[in-house]
């Protein structure tokens, strides 16, 4: 059954953020930004970019940053292929505020409510635009956990704010700024247009890819084994 909303927050404070990116540019003004709005907020992160977060905030760094292998009590996925899809993170992005059910979940589980997702993903058209890229690149180049946490931010626009590109930043601090720590409801649903937009012509990037990739050309790219001759 379908949740409808009748009430929601107009202004909510941001308090804790995830944050994963596979362009840092930029992530200097954010991170120092956000502290600035609210320096008492939580973040959690991934990877590489946890390290980067980490260098900007300097000494005493876990007092605003996490891990969130350790938010979620699983580890990273060798690759990086799985590190953000977890019941957890998605009860902490799409609870909705006046649902009881929801913060029963919430307390259940120990999860908790995220204000802001920043994610920005890997590079599929800028890698298949290189005529020589193989299909194995380019098929790891395909991001699935950028683009669902994206929409599932985008979709609680009615609490969560989401950026998809760095060119974002500034703007969204700014607002950040004359809020006194907030966001409106018409700020999220701004973001939350173009995070459905952006994420819209990425899955499109990738259709159009392997729609010009032949079954052979795929067939070439690997040793193919059968289980009967193993």
């Amino acid at each position: 059954m379908i949740n409808v909303v009748s009430q929601a927050e107009d202004k909510v404070r941001l308090q804790r953020a995830l944050i994963s990116t596979a362009d840092k540019t930029g992530l200097d003004l954010l991170i120092q930004g956000l502290l600035a709005v609210n320096p008492d907020i939580v973040m959690y992160s991934t990877g590489g970019t946890f390290s980067r977060t980490a260098e900007i905030i300097g000494s005493g760094y876990e007092k605003n940053l996490k891990q969130v292998s350790d938010y979620t009590g699983h580890p990273e996925m060798q690759g990086g292929l799985v590190k953000t899809l977890d019941h957890k993170i998605y009860l902490g992005l799409l609870a909705e505020s006046f649902n009881q059910a929801h913060a029963r979940d919430l307390s259940s589980t120990g999860a908790e409510r995220l204000d802001l997702v920043v994610v920005n993903l890997y590079p599929f058209e800028k890698t298949v635009a290189d005529a020589d890229i193989s299909s194995e690149h380019a098929r790891g180049q395909i991001d699935i956990g950028g683009p669902c946490m994206l929409r599932a931010a985008a979709k609680n626009y009615l609490r969560v704010a989401a950026l998809c590109e760095p060119a974002d930043y500034q703007g969204f601090l700014a607002v950040l700024k004359e809020g006194h720590g907030t966001t409106t409801l018409q700020d999220r649903f701004m973001l939350a247009r173009k995070v459905f937009a952006h994420t819209a012509a990425y899955d499109a990037a990738i259709a159009s890819y392997l729609a010009r990739q032949g079954s052979g050309d795929i067939a070439r790219a690997y040793q193919l084994s059968n289980p009967e001759e193993q």
